[in-house]
């Protein structure tokens, strides 16, 4: 056990008689010895991502999983699922925060490549953990033409191995990893993209799409 203390504490003076040797020197002792170390920085950072253990070391999915299920509103309201798009090729693409550069970079990607992309037959889905209201705004101010959807509570993000650890200017923290899912048909994950860069992503995809059919 490490002690909070360096040297050692003077509880009392030496003495060679029997009473200098008493129960309460001794439970003073305890009490300082039983004091636990301060906190390093790296501990409190480690303790303030526990709930998302699970996430970082099992639920990742991998090519040939069954997507899991899902049902959100888009930026309009409307209840999105799953499952309406039983049949089709789903690209679920998921980014940090709206209305951000690299967000930006990304979506404007898809948008310009919307007609191609649904040329192949594919239905384009973004997700953050934005509010509905911030996904409407980022949808009207680039002229977006694919749903948006709100996941606010993170659970999405969760079931699908996206909440991941990240760092920003020497700072670790958890967030939302770019990465994009390719659904297949019958609901299986086709292919995975991590660490996504925004720009020529959306193009990457068309080719992959093309590839596939």
């Amino acid at each position: 056990m490490q002690i909070a203390c360096s040297r050692v504490l003077p509880l009392t003076k030496c003495s060679t008689k029997p009473s200098a040797r008493g129960p309460m020197d001794f439970g003073v002792f305890l009490a300082i010895w039983a004091i636990p170390a301060p906190q390093t920085a790296r501990q409190m950072t480690i303790h303030s991502s526990v709930r998302y253990n699970w996430v970082e070391e099992g639920v990742r999915m991998k090519v040939n999983d069954k997507a899991p299920a899902f049902s959100l509103l888009d930026q309009d309201g409307n209840k999105v699922s799953l499952k309406d798009f039983a049949g089709k090729t789903v690209v679920l693409f998921f980014y940090p925060k709206a209305d951000t550069p690299g967000c930006t970079v990304e979506a404007c990607g898809f948008r310009d490549t919307y007609k191609k992309l649904q040329a192949t037959g594919a239905v384009i889905l973004g997700i953050s953990a934005d509010t509905r209201e911030k996904q409407k705004k980022f949808e009207t101010k680039f002229s977006l033409p694919y749903p948006l959807l709100a996941d606010v509570d993170k659970k999405v993000c969760e079931a699908f191995g996206v909440i991941q650890e990240k760092s920003m200017y020497g700072k670790k923290y958890m967030g939302i990893a770019r990465m994009t899912f390719i659904i297949g048909p019958t609901g299986k994950i086709q292919h995975i993209y991590e660490k996504v860069k925004p720009d020529g992503h959306a193009e990457e995809v068309l080719a992959y799409l093309k590839s596939a059919t």
